[in-house]
């Protein structure tokens, strides 16, 4: 039996999330006809590298990393439903990514803290700690992935070889300056523009340091600025950030504070 394709309502119904335009019906017809296509892609190759991995394998796997089981993930959700009677496979999808980015999230500040005591194995104490940085504030509204520090700016390292901005300082730096908790999407965005502006600095120092083809003294005359400066970049725009949510009435610094900040600031 030949599967149906996706319906034009459901294709709609799903790019509503990532568009706020409304989609003709033709330009419907088209994105279903696409989306089989990029599966008429994915799936053989999916197959393929599913048996180069365990060629006894019976069942369709994601070759590139392991994922929490879906059916345990289902059962795991069906016990602690009250209301309903049942889990669809669309809660099990979004319960497992949910998950998932809670473990990455659990083990990237426990791994941090484990770096931080220079061992290379993560400790109770380390998870401990890990569990204290991701502390929710107390309020009323449920803000899933927000994410609050403890602890002071003491895990930003500010040396003479140059600045490192972690996403532990970054959260201990957006509560102490901006004095707002901060969500993962925007932590991540503010992290990408971080590491940009450090590549642009280079890029900058490389093509107009008037050293020659061997600009590396100049490159080093500003490596021992880099910590004060990228902290006063990050200072200025967790402020904006922070003041651009308040001014919509939030009480967690989120994606679209930073990239409102990014729209108006020139880098």
């Amino acid at each position: 039996m030949v599967a149906k394709p996706y319906s034009a309502s459901h294709i709609a119904a799903v790019s509503s999330h990532y568009t706020t335009m409304r989609l003709s019906g033709a330009v419907k017809e088209r994105l279903v006809e696409l989306l089989c296509e990029e599966l008429d892609r994915l799936v053989p190759q999916m197959e393929q590298e599913t048996l180069s991995q365990d060629p006894e394998r019976k069942t369709l796997d994601d070759p590139k990393r392991s994922r929490l089981n879906y059916n345990r993930t289902r059962e795991l959700m069906i016990d602690r439903i009250k209301g309903i009677e049942s889990v669809g496979s669309a809660a099990v999808q979004a319960g497992i990514e949910h998950t998932e980015a809670h473990l990455a999230m659990l083990l990237r500040n426990a791994s941090e803290a484990a770096e931080r005591d220079r061992v290379a194995t993560i400790k109770p104490r380390h998870l401990d700690r890990a569990l204290l940085n991701m502390r929710k504030p107390d309020s009323d509204d449920e803000h899933d992935d927000v994410v609050v520090p403890e602890g002071g700016a003491q895990d930003f390292v500010a040396s003479q070889s140059g600045g490192m901005l972690t996403p532990t300082s970054l959260l201990a730096l957006a509560r102490s300056v901006a004095r707002m908790a901060v969500t993962k999407d925007a932590l991540d965005e503010l992290l990408d523009m971080y590491a940009e502006v450090f590549e642009d600095l280079e890029d900058d120092i490389r093509n107009h340091a008037q050293l020659g083809n061997n600009p590396v003294h100049f490159i080093e005359s500003i490596n021992s600025m880099r910590g004060m400066m990228t902290l006063g970049w990050m200072r200025s725009r967790l402020i904006k950030a922070a003041e651009h949510a308040s001014g919509r009435g939030a009480r967690s610094i989120e994606l679209q504070d930073v990239v409102n900040i990014t729209a108006h600031t020139s880098e």
